[in-house]
């Protein structure tokens, strides 16, 4: 929105700065991290004496879990996505259809995750939305993402491009919509599965948006992208702004989820973030890239598919419980120390997917 007054540079000449990506990512940033900040303990407040009770903690898992959380307000995510919608409008080029793009798919799969947290709340039950019915509904909107794109994208948008290769590889056409719908609901999911202990999903999540901020910029700029050997992808700069908006709504969320957390990020946060990963990847054409820069997304989610088949087959659990952050806290690692490890291992994996731009 705020793009415009660089139209009037020629009466007041600092205005020019609206025009560049890099000064409206560091507002988005800044405004987003305010708007949560300023109004996060409101929110908290409302969600506190809306819940009651607050979100059911699994009676499976560590003890302390269950004597230091219980009570604690849940769909946080409201903060994120409110400060993150908010600052996007205001610095993001609202003519951008990435942007619009990504926007619907977080506000689409944030609905999704609100009707499960509030199920879980209202009913105090683990169980919430039907498996199939989100999942179903998850995967109509990834698709109808995936086909916006294809209609409104670059000539190569149904193509696929792996790391480490110059050029695209293979033209998926229509099979584009399946595989694109499959990372965007894939990181949706992924990042929920995450989001287990007081600041574990929420760090990584900002830790990938900055990784895939710089991805975007990059692919998005004829010149970088040529020096790079990476694929054009016009407008995708923009995204950007969109990932700066989410490191600053995810720290400001971090100010109250910090342990012990006052808030929890709920499916209405985890399932909408991983999504709007997931949907940035495939706008970018980075979507390999997203499965190592998001790693530990993926390790969560293995650990879980590997415990259930396991069981189901041999009637033995390979760990002690999954996902794999409980497995570690059921060894005897504390949760800040799974938490702060877990963090290191993002950090190191967006650093590795990173180092797939210059491997060409």
């Amino acid at each position: 929105m705020l793009t415009w007054l660089s139209e009037f540079s020629n009466i007041y000449g600092p205005l020019n700065l609206f025009r560049y990506i890099t000064f409206r990512t560091g507002g988005a940033t800044a405004t987003a991290l305010f708007f949560v900040f300023f109004f996060g303990p409101s929110i908290i407040a409302a969600l506190r004496l809306k819940q009651g009770k607050g979100q059911p903690i699994r009676d499976d898992g560590p003890q302390s879990h269950i004597l230091l959380k219980t009570g604690t307000p849940t769909m946080g995510g409201l903060m994120i996505l409110s400060g993150l919608i908010v600052s996007t409008l205001l610095w993001a080029n609202l003519r951008n259809h990435f942007v619009w793009i990504v926007l619907l798919v977080m506000a689409g799969f944030g609905a999704i995750g609100f009707y499960d947290d509030l199920l879980k709340v209202t009913k105090q039950t683990h169980k919430g939305f039907s498996g199939r019915r989100r999942l179903a509904f998850e995967l109509a909107i990834a698709a109808a993402a995936c086909y916006a794109m294809m209609k409104l994208g670059t000539p190569h948008t149904t193509a696929l491009a792996l790391p480490a290769i110059n050029g695209f590889v293979a033209d998926l056409g229509l099979f584009f919509l399946a595989f694109g719908s499959f990372v965007i609901v894939s990181a949706g999911n992924a990042v929920n599965l995450t989001d287990g202990l007081d600041g574990l999903a929420i760090v990584p999540v900002m830790i990938a948006a900055a990784a895939f901020g710089i991805i975007a910029y990059l692919a998005g700029n004829a010149i970088f992208s040529t020096y790079l050997g990476i694929n054009f992808v016009p407008g995708a700069g923009e995204l950007a702004v969109v990932c700066g908006a989410l490191i600053g709504a995810g720290l400001g969320f971090l100010w109250f989820n910090a342990p012990p957390a006052q808030i929890f990020m709920g499916d209405t946060g985890s399932l909408a973030l991983g999504g709007a990963l997931g949907t940035i990847a495939v706008a970018v054409k980075h979507e390999i890239v997203l499965a190592i820069v998001g790693g530990l997304f993926v390790v969560e989610t293995l650990s879980v598919i590997v415990q259930v088949v396991s069981f189901k087959l041999t009637g033995k659990r390979i760990f002690k419980m999954a996902p794999i952050h409980h497995h570690f806290e059921q060894l005897g690692w504390s949760e800040p120390q799974v938490v702060v490890r877990f963090w290191i291992i993002a950090f190191v994996l967006a650093l590795i997917g990173l180092s797939t731009l210059k491997l060409r």
